[in-house]
C-alpha cells in the first residue's frame, strides 16, 4: 500500500507542482476545450488560449509579490584577496 500511495504522492507533486492554482487553471481549461468541442464547434483554440491566461496570470502575481517583498538579495560573493596581483 505504502508504494501505491507513494506513486499517487509522487503525481499529486508532479501535476500540482510548486503552485496549485495553474493545475486548477489548465484543468479548467481542457474543461472548457471539452465542452466546446461537445458543442460542435472546433475547440483547437481553447487550449491555448486558457494556456495563455493562465500563465499570464501567474507571471502576474509573481510581479506583484516581488514588487510587495522586495526581490531576493544576495549578499556579493567573496572576493579572493591575492596581495601578489
Amino acid at each position: 500500500m505504502k508504494y501505491v500511495l507513494g506513486f499517487l504522492r509522487f503525481w499529486r507533486d508532479f501535476i500540482v507542482g510548486d503552485d496549485w492554482r495553474i493545475a486548477a487553471g489548465l484543468a479548467a481549461g481542457l474543461l472548457l476545450t471539452w465542452a466546446v468541442a461537445r458543442g460542435g464547434v472546433a475547440a483547437w483554440w481553447t487550449l491555448p488560449i486558457a494556456v495563455l491566461a493562465v500563465l499570464s496570470l501567474a507571471v502576474w502575481r509573481a510581479v506583484r509579490e516581488d514588487e510587495r517583498t522586495g526581490p531576493v538579495r544576495r549578499p556579493p560573493a567573496p572576493r579572493d584577496e591575492d596581495p601578489s596581483r
